[in-house]
């Protein structure tokens, strides 16, 4: 027994143990992570299929069902209940079932990061009848306002696509198929531009005739609101 006053030396844990403590309090942690990501899961992914469902319908004015349509075989084919990938865009039909239009996701590089949208597309008339931002993490107060600046987006609501789509300085657009950029913003306003002309331009041999289009099958909540 130690007489008073005495000091005692405290044997310190070895390395080893040191590691696997961490390696055991990193596993705990990996392993809380991974239950939480696969908890939240379908919830999120939820969340961003009914996103984009709303984006949809407001891209395409009019419309009142749609259906997933992936291009496969060398054709546009109906796809309901199919995974979406890179391949597939969306058609819009009105009440009586007749085709109205294509709703395009497309991304690219932004001035900070990834932009993805939605465009609306009437072939027949080849123009685009509206934009949506569906991810963007441009600059706040400046590159944010291609989807919180109302004229900009505006800009989307008829615009030509031929012979492409230009963005213009602020106050210049004078023809069909150019739109005012922001002042400011002008790299992100014209990254919008850019990722829409680049997806067209992918689209446009794969997109079938006016007229022929793929049918709507009826599918369980295909039905919107107008």
């Amino acid at each position: 027994m130690s007489a008073p006053g005495s000091s005692m030396a405290v044997q310190e844990p070895g390395g080893a143990r040191l590691v696997l403590a961490l390696a055991l309090a990193g596993l705990l942690s990996g392993l809380i992570i991974i239950a939480i990501f696969e908890a939240t899961l379908p919830t999120i992914t939820a969340n961003k299929a009914a996103e984009l469902r709303a984006a949809v319908f407001k891209v395409l004015p009019g419309v009142s069902r749609l259906q997933p349509l992936r291009y496969e075989g060398g054709r546009l084919i109906a796809a309901p209940g199919r995974a979406t990938d890179d391949q597939t865009i969306y058609g819009g039909y009105d009440r009586e079932q007749h085709f109205i239009g294509y709703a395009i996701p497309a991304a690219g590089p932004g001035f900070q990061d990834t932009i993805q949208l939605l465009y609306g597309y009437l072939p027949g008339e080849r123009t685009i009848v509206g934009m949506q931002i569906l991810d963007s993490r441009e600059t706040p107060g400046l590159g944010d306002k291609i989807y919180k600046d109302a004229a900009f987006v505006a800009n989307f609501d008829r615009l030509a696509v031929d012979p492409t789509v230009v963005a213009m300085k602020k106050g210049h657009k004078s023809a069909p198929n150019e739109i005012d950029a922001i002042t400011g913003a002008t790299i992100s306003s014209k990254a919008v531009v850019r990722i829409i002309n680049e997806a067209r331009e992918r689209w446009e041999g794969r997109l079938p005739p006016p007229g022929s289009e793929p049918a709507l099958t009826e599918v369980e909540g295909s039905e919107g609101k107008e």
